[in-house]
Formats: structure tokens, sequence, C-alpha cells
């Protein structure tokens, strides 16, 4: 369970994260960093944390409440108070109510951007995502700034990509429509505006695997992951 935090004004890595077995997966949506993220855990008998899903709670709790996720203040307020539980079969609750599905909806889907964009929920989750990690002894976590920013010393750190056609065809899929050029239009508007924020925007670490995962099956990247992690 994610509860608010007491101090959020700093985060700061402690000296036991050395201790931590940690794998940072990023990379943009449609790149395939869930599925790979679970299989990986699984291989290596960690827990798993899609952090995405975090920004998406706070996202889905603002609409719910009526609130403007423009508002800097707003969502700062909201991203202390907020409950988020993500369970280890997925489900994600949301202030005491599954919200699982809510969260993919295409509202927040059209809204999370924003709510990343915001550096004061981006410290609170930030620290949310390092307390989840330590309580565990480590953990695989996916999202667009764990190698960079929440664990930057991590064991592993992987940047998946794939062409913007092979993302938008995932996507559609997850979403079951047919309209994978809309698809990719909003894969696209989103990408611009995860990199192009000024706070901890969306990037490759310098010394993370990089792999285009666009003509590889799910097998292989794990795969490919794990020697990496072995070598």
């Amino acid at each position: 369970m994610f509860g608010g935090s007491p101090d959020h004004e700093e985060v700061r890595l402690s000296a036991s994260d050395s201790e931590l077995t940690v794998i940072a997966i990023d990379g943009p949506a449609g790149s395939g960093k869930s599925t790979v993220a679970r299989r990986l855990a699984q291989a290596l008998d960690l827990e798993y944390l899609d952090t995405g899903a975090m920004y998406r709670s706070v996202t889905h709790a603002a609409l719910s409440r009526h609130l403007d996720p423009a508002d800097h203040d707003a969502m700062a307020r909201l991203a202390r108070e907020v409950s988020i539980e993500i369970e280890a079969d997925g489900t994600v609750v949301v202030d005491g109510i599954d919200a699982t599905n809510a969260i993919r909806g295409s509202e927040v889907s059209q809204a999370v951007s924003v709510v990343a964009a915001n550096p004061d929920v981006r410290a609170e989750l930030v620290a949310r995502q390092r307390e989840w990690t330590r309580k565990r002894g480590g953990g695989v976590l996916e999202g667009r700034d764990i190698g960079t920013v929440v664990f930057p010393h991590a064991n592993l750190k992987v940047y998946l990509t794939a062409s913007t056609e092979a993302r938008a065809a995932r996507r559609a899929r997850d979403e079951n429509t047919a309209d994978e050029s809309k698809v990719a239009d909003a894969l696209t508007r989103r990408d611009q505006l995860d990199s192009q924020r000024r706070a901890d925007p969306l990037r490759q670490a310098d010394d993370a695997v990089l792999l285009d995962t666009t003509d590889l099956s799910i097998d292989e990247v794990v795969a490919a992951l794990l020697g990496a992690l072995r070598a």
C-alpha cells in the first residue's frame, strides 16, 4: 500500500539501497515494458511494480474529485493524500476502490502526462516507489525514469523501444480497437510530452541496455536481459 509520505520535499537514496536487487526497465508506451518486466520478475523471483499505474492512479483520483489535472498545487496535495494499493495480481485500488480498469481508460490516458509532468507529484511518487522497493529487498520496476532517477544504481538498467507502428499495433490490441493510426497519433503525443517535460523526462540512462523489441518475441527479450544480468 502506498500512503502519503510525511516529508516529500527531498528524496535521497539511503545507504542500504546498495544492498537491493533492482532491475530498472524504462521506455515509451507500447515498447513491451509491462510484459517483459512481469516475466523477468518471475524468472528472478522478485516482485514487480508498474510505476506508471501510480501516476494513472493520481490522475484517476483527480478526475474522480473533479480536480483540474493542470492545477499544480491541487495535484501536489492529492499525490500526498491519495491511497494507492497495487497488488501482486495487478489489481489497483485507489482510495479503497478497485480502479484497475478505470486507470486504463481514455480519459485518464489523455490527462496522465500532465499530472506526470508535475515535479511535486513526481517527488512524492518516487519516494513511494523507493519505499516499496526497500520493503521488499528489491524488485523489477518499470516506468519512464527508473534507471535515471528512481534507482540510478540499479543492478540492471534497460531501455526498451520499438517502431511507432509496432507499438501502435500492440496498444490497439490491448485497447481492442482497429484504428491503429489514431493510437499511433496518441503515442506520438505522449512521447513528446514525456520526453520534453522538465521534471525527470523520459530518456535512456547512459549505461542502460538498449533493446529494440519491434521484431523480437517476449521470450527473446527476456532471454537477452537475463544474459545481460549474468554477464
